[in-house]
């Protein structure tokens, strides 16, 4: 048989293997993609430090705006009870000269025959207690009334006929429509 005779290449091959390509990808790309997964993470990091500066500066901002509402809180509540009493006091004035304006007009009603006695204006009604001298002079009162805007019904309570002194005495219930200025608010 035939010796082998061992030989000696000294000249390697061009081509790697595998591993030898892996290695030398890991060694090149592999560095680079961690310098770059680093700078991601630490540019994150960074920025995550002025976020919370920023968070600290409004938490801040807010605990002044808090302070400065605090402090304005009584001017604010003092200024809406203010408010409220002004608007109260409106309407009070508004339905006070509504209640003066009926008592005017019922008067100017009455013609010189009819004398009232007694004029009461409750929430809803006005009563009157009257004396007159014609039974003509009380229906033109009775119907000036009934036509008046203001009054929704007329009712003739009470007559008496007071011989020995020719007058008529009578008692009248008038009901006032409802106006949104007088009703009682809330």
């Amino acid at each position: 048989m035939a010796s082998v005779k061992p030989s000696i290449n000294l000249f390697k091959s061009r081509k790697k293997n595998f591993f030898e390509r892996f290695m030398k990808w890991a060694l090149t790309i592999g560095r680079i993609v961690v310098i770059l997964t680093e700078g991601v993470a630490l540019s994150a990091f960074l920025y995550r430090f002025t976020l919370d500066q920023q968070l600290i500066d409004l938490h801040d901002k807010i605990k002044g705006e808090q302070s400065l509402v605090k402090l304005l809180k009584n001017n604010e509540d003092a200024f809406r009870n203010l408010q409220e009493r002004l608007t109260a006091a409106a309407q009070l004035s508004e339905a006070g000269k509504q209640t003066v304006n009926i008592f005017v007009d019922i008067n100017s009603l009455a013609s010189s025959d009819l004398t009232i006695s007694t004029l009461a204006l409750s929430e809803n009604q006005i009563k009157i207690a009257a004396s007159v001298q014609s039974v003509s002079a009380l229906t033109n009162f009775i119907k000036n009334l009934r036509d008046h805007p203001k009054i929704q019904s007329v009712s003739l309570d009470k007559i008496e006929n007071k011989t020995v002194t020719a007058v008529i005495t009578v008692n009248i219930t008038a009901t006032i429509k409802k106006s949104p200025l007088i009703e009682k608010t809330p």
